[in-house]
């Protein structure tokens, strides 16, 4: 959520291996609640305490994928998302040692050397990007689905209920929202991690990002009380952290439009990641361009009702943007800016934000992007206006949720697209089902008729994280477990109470 600091105003297709339920990993959270701790919370929402995994298919297909570091997807219809390779209606694409080495209509490997899937009935796509959310907050999903962002946001999830959060509830709740998101095809995010209270509170979200194995952007930003150490701490997380380029996490520092938090970021060779880039904080865009404080590759999230001027400013900066649509269409953030975006030369990023109050699918992000650009457009249209812009395709929502989001993370020389040479960061899609066969159009299909129960397989840096519909190495049970009871404790201490029938 952009938070406004105190400060700123044919059916059937055969598949070779399914997940064996013996894939399994386990969390190391144990959070022990006192007597009588989030029981407002807790006597309101069903327990998973008793939770039952899924019952998975026994095969071992998935550990012979896993062994082996050369892969063939063989038979499906490819979406490189690389205009100089293009797409396939029926292509393979071969993965050795984490990263793609070819696509093309069809690759010859040995099943001695080869793990060969069939993608028969599938799309291959590179995964999703979603370029900001507040992953600490996964354990308040839903809890504000009517609120806006003043008075709701900022009184509540921002206030007192971030306030109360503990390591271990950063930990549940970033881990729970990188295996959410996984489970729905984004391999990258950009994490504004919101929730720096103490250094204990930073270790534990990134803790729990290194447990995923999802390829994240920390975007470090402050807490609440006395033992914040925003933005110095920074020092510290990098040089344990994040003191490679070729690893799934890399480093950012996350502010408002503060001068003193740029010159901070410059001096320190680090990218900023912005928030609340608006009408009423554009006056701060404009002190740092005339500071020369803003730098190629900064990111800038929501940007709604900038002037002509503003976005002139961005665009001979190189800075990126992030469209959150669906959240600052529902809560009030200002017109989305995706045609002022398009107007200045922009191919923007999607964002999710929170999923305190919207899906974090990225579906919904290209659906609604893509939805309301055409309905402002045929407006102006009905009106009369004459020379309108184009309306936005499905190939275009396709291509700012996909490369488009790894250039604004800093990422598409590794990820975003199906390219030779890259990080092999790959989903399958089904078309094998009821809601969506026949397929007719292939961009058409992902962007305006699917959803994230299509997602069959993903894959990172060429590791299975899903397969066959089923998550691999979680815990599901003890997942769900351990995100109850961090939600029981932040809202017992900040005295939240929900209303789940409400």
């Amino acid at each position: 959520m952009c938070s406004c600091c105190p400060d700123d105003s044919s059916p059937g297709g055969a598949v070779e291996c399914r997940l064996p339920s013996s894939s399994r990993a386990t969390t190391t959270r144990r959070l022990v609640l006192k007597a009588g701790a989030g029981a407002a919370a807790a006597a309101s929402t069903p327990a998973f305490a008793q939770t039952q995994a899924a019952a998975a298919p026994q095969d071992d297909g998935l550990d012979r994928l896993r062994a082996n570091r050369r892969v063939l997807f063989k038979g499906g219809i490819v979406l490189t998302m690389d205009k100089g390779i293009g797409d396939f209606a029926v292509g393979d694409v071969l993965v050795e040692g984490g990263k793609i080495r070819a696509v093309a209509r069809d690759i010859q490997a040995s099943a001695d050397s080869t793990t060969i899937v069939d993608a028969s009935r599938r799309i291959v796509m590179p995964g999703f990007v979603d370029t900001h959310h507040h992953f600490y907050q996964g354990i308040l999903r839903s809890i504000l689905t009517n609120g806006l962002l003043n008075p709701d946001y900022n009184a509540t999830i921002n206030g007192p209920i971030t306030a109360a959060y503990l390591p271990d509830d950063v930990y549940a709740g970033t881990l729970i929202t990188a295996w959410g998101m996984m489970e729905m095809g984004t391999t990258l995010s950009v994490d504004t991690s919101q929730c720096s209270h103490t250094p204990e509170h930073n270790d534990a979200g990134i803790k729990a990002l290194r447990e995923s194995g999802m390829r994240v952007v920390y975007a470090y930003w402050g807490g609440v009380g006395d033992g914040v150490r925003f933005p110095q701490d920074s020092v510290r997380l990098r040089k344990t952290y994040f003191n490679s380029e070729d690893q799934l996490l890399t480093f950012a520092l996350a502010s408002t439009l503060d001068p003193k938090l740029y010159a901070y970021g410059r001096a320190n060779d680090l990218r900023l990641v912005s928030h609340g880039v608006d009408k009423a904080r554009e006056p701060r865009l404009h002190d740092l361009a005339r500071a020369g404080l803003l730098r190629a590759g900064d990111e800038l999230i929501h940007c709604n009702d900038l002037s002509d001027a503003a976005w002139k400013i961005m665009r001979d900066a190189g800075v990126v943007v992030s469209l959150a649509t669906p959240i600052e269409m529902t809560m009030g953030h200002g017109m989305p800016g995706i045609q002022s975006a398009l107007d200045h030369g922009f191919r923007p990023s999607l964002s999710s934000d929170v999923d305190a109050t919207m899906a974090q699918d990225p579906f919904t992000l290209m659906r609604s992007t893509m939805t309301i650009q055409r309905a402002l457009v045929l407006q102006r249209e009905r009106a009369g206006e004459k020379n309108l812009p184009p309306l936005l395709t499905c190939r275009d929502v396709l291509e700012f949720a996909t490369i488009e989001g790894a250039r604004c993370a800093g990422l598409d020389k590794k990820t975003g697209s199906l390219t030779p040479g890259k990080d092999a960061d790959i989903v399958l899609l089904r078309t094998d089902m009821l809601n969506i066969w026949p397929i007719n159009n292939a961009p058409g299909a992902v962007v305006n008729v699917m959803n994230p129960g299509h997602v069959e397989s993903v894959f990172i840096a060429g590791e299975a994280k899903k397969w066959r519909g089923g998550m691999v190495g979680v815990d599901t049970p003890r997942v769900l477990q351990a995100a109850a009871e961090a939600r029981d404790g932040v809202l017992s201490r900040c005295g939240f109470k929900i209303d789940l029938l409400g």
